[in-house]
């Protein structure tokens, strides 16, 4: 445009003005040009920065080196105690077949899929149709569905029973809230081809020891059978097919108490003579021993015969034989979301958290799915996030065998010097201390204030 508007210009009185004004256009706009070359480098830099975000996505969080110490000394210690009861360690991937996933199983957590599309050639998005067309596996939301496949595949080669300790992470869309996240790592134990309550037995007596190490203490596990909460119901003239919406309601109580229970089962158009019968149970039975037997005496012919014995040598024997400061009581609101437990059903309460920190229970039916035969199995599964959360929160202190020390070494220290002081640290280090060899900053203050709090008990500064 500046070349076209300038190209019949003259100046008659002076021939080089023309020129030289044409020479100024030209350089003005080879700098126009390498100016907006310039803008659109420096906006295209901008809008890249703009889109890198520093916090992680929702729900997903970053660890910091404090928080990981505590983690690595719970995943050492959960290890060390779960094998001392015989435990081995199995994984799987986190990456499961989306037919397993959603197998009706799994509960409300089947609605919280992380769903991995399909690649390559498989994916054909014009010709998809449904979700099955697009999707063939997603990240596996418990730890539970992946070992039935597990022992399914590789039975003839693991032992009866196979005793599993799984470590690993699952995810599930989830709404993030305190102590639950998108992203988390759960610890699960489960005894695969054990029909007696001896497994129940050796689960809650394991957790509850690695929870007394971890000095939890005056926690309750509260337990409950499904053949209780089925039987009941039953007992109460509910119609079979509504037991699993009744138990939905039920397992309000602790939100909505048994006022609220009662007008929402009123509300669904349940029988008022059945909701009241219903409720008057709960708050007839007691939460010992003692009310299991009743328990069992008054919904006789209701419950398969043994359940009540089997619920009662549990709690007997698991307060016998328990290492931790617990109490193990009955309740038999306890439901437990997961469709695919048969009986023994349990939960960890903490008051310090105000909710559950782990749980459990007993899933006769779920590897039969895979195998075609049933194989009697049940799982305990702890919070990890929930109890790592808890021991940071108290600033909890890992109980180190060996001393932390820390050298600070002043700036253009000798070579001499420097060797004295790693051959030094290499003998500490022998004997099994922790040490830290750094060299010394110009806020020392701070420095030591650092290294105090990671623990470190004796700091030596190194001078030429």
């Amino acid at each position: 445009m500046i070349d076209k508007a300038l190209s019949g210009f003259s100046c008659p009185k002076n021939p080089d003005a023309g020129r030289s004004i044409k020479r100024s256009a030209a350089e003005f706009q080879e700098a126009a040009k390498s100016s907006e070359r310039m803008f659109i480098v420096t906006e295209r830099r901008e809008r890249i920065n703009m889109a890198l975000k520093k916090k992680p996505v929702t729900g997903m969080k970053d660890m910091l080196p404090e928080e990981m110490e505590i983690r690595d000394y719970c995943v050492g210690l959960i290890k060390e105690t779960y094998k001392s009861f015989g435990f081995c360690s199995m994984e799987t991937p986190c990456v499961e077949h989306i037919e397993n996933l959603c197998s009706r199983q799994g509960g409300d957590n089947e609605k919280l899929i992380f769903k991995i599309l399909k690649r390559g050639e498989k994916l054909k998005l014009d010709q998809a149709k449904e979700e099955a067309d697009l999707v063939d596996g997603g990240l596996r939301y418990d730890l539970t569905v992946p070992l039935s496949r597990y022992y399914s595949a590789n039975a003839n080669e693991l032992p009866s029973p196979f005793k599993a300790l799984q470590i690993g992470n699952v995810w599930r869309a989830d709404r993030p809230q305190r102590g639950r996240f998108r992203q988390f790592m759960q610890c699960d134990i489960d005894i695969l081809g054990e029909s007696s309550n001896l497994a129940e037995i050796e689960l809650i007596l394991a957790t509850t020891t690695l929870l007394g190490k971890l000095d939890f203490h005056d926690f309750t596990i509260r337990i409950n059978d499904r053949r209780f909460l089925k039987a009941m119901a039953a007992y109460s003239g509910f119609d079979e097919a509504d037991y699993e919406k009744i138990f939905i309601t039920l397992d309000k109580m602790d939100k909505i108490g048994i006022d609220g229970i009662r007008a929402e089962l009123e509300e669904n158009g349940y029988a008022e003579e059945s909701v009241e019968t219903y409720l008057r149970m709960f708050q007839e039975i007691t939460n010992d021993v003692e009310g299991v037997r009743r328990c069992g005496e008054k919904l006789e012919g209701y419950l398969p015969e043994g359940a009540a014995a089997s619920l009662e040598t549990i709690m007997s024997s698991v307060e016998r034989a328990k290492e931790a400061d617990f109490k193990i009581s009955f309740d038999p609101t306890l439901v437990r979301g997961m469709s695919y437990y048969t009986g023994t059903i349990f939960e960890i309460s903490m008051d310090e958290f105000g909710g559950s920190v782990g749980g459990g229970g007993r899933y006769d039916e779920m590897i039969g799915r895979f195998t075609g035969q049933a194989t009697p199995a049940v799982g305990f599964s702890i919070g990890f996030e929930r109890i790592v959360m808890l021991l940071l929160e108290r600033q909890y202190q890992i109980p180190t065998g060996g001393k932390k020390k820390a050298y600070l070494l002043e700036k253009n220290l000798s070579q001499e010097k420097l060797l004295d002081v790693l051959e030094q640290s290499k003998a500490e280090r022998g004997t099994g201390m922790q040490v830290m060899v750094m060299n010394m900053k110009k806020n020392k203050k701070f420095q030591k204030e650092q290294l105090i709090r990671q623990g470190y008990q004796e700091i030596v500064e190194i001078y030429d």
